[in-house]
């Protein structure tokens, strides 16, 4: 098993499209040479932790790719399924309620926009959420798709 070392030259665990070296005259200190994050490294426990994040989020080396701890103190448990639901459907209903108290008057040419707002209002609720997860999992999507999109031709 290749351990991590401080002269080696690794995948970066975010962007996945560059390489995380070693920057020079720093100790324990990687950057990516793609997407410019800076990364401290704990050899002992074969740990890369991301220094320029709000959120600490670190991976562990495991001889060939890096995989993502379980972040202590950050469990995902159904108080966080209720407020995500809650984070769709409450601004969705308070918008749908208002359209619904508030009639348009039937055949005017803007008759349809109470609706349609309802409904751009729970998809981008939506979005916002999905976006959330994504960036919970480290998902790449844009890799993903790029991938994807390759194989079908």
């Amino acid at each position: 098993m290749k351990r991590l070392k401080d002269n080696e030259t690794y995948p970066c665990p975010v962007c996945r499209s560059g390489n995380v070296t070693s920057l020079f005259m720093m100790e324990n200190t990687f950057s990516c040479q793609f997407c410019q994050h800076l990364f401290t490294a704990d050899f002992s426990q074969q740990l890369l932790t991301m220094m320029d994040s709000e959120i600490s989020l670190s991976w562990y080396w495991n001889g060939k790719q890096w995989s993502s701890p379980q972040r202590q103190g950050m469990e995902l448990g159904w108080e966080y399924a209720i407020a995500g639901l809650l984070f769709v459907l409450l601004p969705s209903l308070i918008v749908g309620t208002g359209a619904y108290l508030f009639p348009p008057v039937p055949g005017t040419p803007l008759a349809w926009l109470p609706t349609a707002w309802t409904i751009l209002t729970a998809i981008t609720h939506c979005g916002i959420l999905l976006w959330l997860i994504t960036e919970y999992y480290q998902f790449p999507v844009r890799l993903y798709l790029q991938a994807r999109w390759q194989q079908r031709s």
